[in-house]
């Protein structure tokens, strides 16, 4: 990848984090108000945690986006709730997963029935957000994936598509879905510089945290990680460049997933920045 196009991903990014205790602090530290903040939500803590960083954030002066997976609303109470809530704290811009609840904690099974009930509140949000799948979703066939986009993109403003190793693959899919018509901006999901002792110690806590049961869950992309020399994002970047640097793929930036090392992906970028001339 040209160094000019490398340099304008990483000018436009999003940071995912987890709303654990010391997130705040971490995100405080190291991030600049200039970098979208993600918040993720969890099957087992439910929205609660979520709600509560989205809101101290935007509060210091964030552009926060809060996850709000479909099968952690009970109904449409508690979205409208949820809606208030983040519309209060200066929130703008959601993103609506379906989510991994198992079974969901009430009437939403996937994310299309709460971005349709959005729009009947009147589209509250000016941005919001649907997940796309370059690689196999584990339970959905791909060309189902793709249709829901294609269900969803009356409803949403852009796609962040989800973990992704292989650059082929990743440009790939980038034709296949704006051949099918999907025309959303796409923000690319990308791993951050995870060390690989830290992820190693995760994995020793297998159920404690939230990354190790995202990444136990996909035993392909944690030995890309636990690999030495497994994984570098600044490769993928490199290789993947010219799929994501063409004008027809619509990328608008990068989606960071830190995992919570928040203050390495922040340096690696700045770092990277550095040497790039930007």
């Amino acid at each position: 990848m040209a160094a000019a196009g490398l340099r304008a991903l990483l000018g436009s990014v999003r940071y995912e984090v987890l709303p654990a205790g010391a997130t705040e602090d971490k995100v405080l530290a190291h991030v600049p108000r200039e970098v979208v903040v993600t918040v993720t939500a969890s099957p087992v803590k439910g929205l609660e945690p979520t709600l509560g960083l989205t809101t101290r954030l935007a509060a210091h002066g964030y552009r926060v986006v809060p996850h709000v997976p479909a099968r952690l609303l009970r109904d449409d109470t508690h979205l409208k709730e949820t809606v208030d809530r983040l519309r209060e704290a200066g929130v703008d811009d959601v993103f609506v997963p379906a989510g991994d609840a198992d079974p969901p904690a009430g009437v939403y099974d996937g994310a299309l029935p709460v971005l349709r009930a959005l729009s009947e509140l009147g589209a509250p949000f000016s941005r919001v957000g649907v997940t796309g799948y370059p690689e196999s979703h584990p339970l959905i066939h791909d060309d189902v994936t793709v249709q829901a986009m294609w269900d969803k993109r009356e409803h949403a403003t852009y796609v962040v598509s989800n973990l992704c190793f292989d650059p082929r693959v990743l440009g790939e899919w980038i034709v296949r879905i704006r051949r099918r018509g999907v025309s959303l901006p796409l923000h690319v999901g990308v791993a951050g510089p995870v060390q690989r002792a830290k992820l190693l110690a995760m994995a020793t806590r297998i159920g404690v945290g939230e990354s190790t049961r995202f990444l136990t869950r996909h035993p392909s992309w944690f030995l890309r990680f636990a690999t030495p020399g497994g994984y570098s994002p600044e490769k993928l970047l490199t290789r993947a460049g010219e799929a994501l640097t063409a004008p027809s793929a619509g990328v608008a930036g990068l989606h960071l997933f830190t995992f919570n090392q928040i203050a390495e992906t922040e340096a690696w970028r700045r770092a990277l920045l550095d040497r790039l001339g930007g």
